[in-house]
């Protein structure tokens, strides 16, 4: 699944390229994929409309217009956005796809169509998407040690579930989680319960800057975007720990081992996080 730096990547590839632009027809291919109205309401609604910019909030995009209205987007495990000329060949999982007034269309595919839609009016309150329940952004003024300390330090889960939760943490998920615990040298099956003041100031300085240093690491060129698929982005060469099961430890040479937490693997060095 996409976590907060890939969302983040797609957000600055895909914006720059509709912002501006009116919605002149949209195609449906599979209404489920639109969550909130009906399909055919949603096409109704959007048609004619012009977008304003876009955003990030945790792992969502929300495409804003100027209207007021907004589309909220959650790509979940294969979702994918592209902008495209209008005879450039389409993927074969292609659901969704807006037809944008200089020629160009924005399409969404998703192999598993386990992402969703929703179209919100001006004054609408979301109680859809679930956005209203995510909790800080990482590169927010308001986080800090002192907040989760408030928000995680009772608790006895192992410090690996506790980041994955979005309502504490918003965009963490199973890959930089792995990476922030090895930067942070905080052995992920650590309770939250027994990390120390200064366990709790390092994880507040190295989740934001985990995530920075990864964002910065996907810059990629909207040529190659596309060129990949949408894809061919992510930033694997740089990852320390995540998917290195038995290979050697960047810092110490020993060997990285791979544990299961809440029903989700976990990699990390047993030497330089004990």
């Amino acid at each position: 699944m996409p976590e907060l730096p890939e969302v983040e990547t797609i957000k600055r590839i895909i914006e720059p390229q509709i912002q501006g632009l009116r919605i002149e027809n949209i195609t449906v291919n599979r209404p489920e994929i639109v969550a909130h109205p009906s399909a055919d309401e949603f096409c109704r609604c959007l048609r004619g409309q012009t977008v304003s910019n876009m955003t990030r909030r945790g792992k969502f995009l929300l495409i804003h217009l100027k209207s007021g209205d907004r589309i909220i987007l959650h790509l979940r495990m294969t979702g994918c956005l592209l902008v495209t000329p209008n005879d450039y060949p389409q993927e074969k999982h292609t659901h969704l796809v807006f037809e944008l007034e200089n020629g160009t269309e924005l399409r969404y595919s998703d192999m598993r169509r386990f992402g969703r839609f929703w179209m919100l009016r001006k004054d609408e309150e979301d109680t859809y998407s679930g956005i209203e329940k995510l909790g800080l952004e990482p590169f927010s003024p308001e986080f800090h040690a002192e907040y989760l300390i408030e928000k995680l330090s009772r608790r006895k889960k192992p410090i690996k579930e506790c980041l994955l939760e979005q309502s504490v943490i918003a965009g963490i998920g199973n890959i930089y989680s792995d990476e922030i615990l090895f930067a942070s040298k905080i052995n992920p099956l650590k309770s939250a319960n027994t990390l120390t003041d200064k366990e709790w100031n390092t994880l507040a300085e190295e989740i934001p800057k985990q995530l920075e240093f990864f964002i910065d690491k996907n810059r990629i060129t909207p040529e190659d975007y596309l060129r990949g698929r949408g894809r061919d982005y992510r930033n694997t060469p740089y990852l320390r720990v995540y998917g290195r099961t038995k290979q050697p430890c960047s810092k110490c040479g020993g060997t990285l081992r791979k544990c299961v937490i809440g029903g989700r693997s976990s990699v990390y060095c047993p030497t330089c996080q004990s």
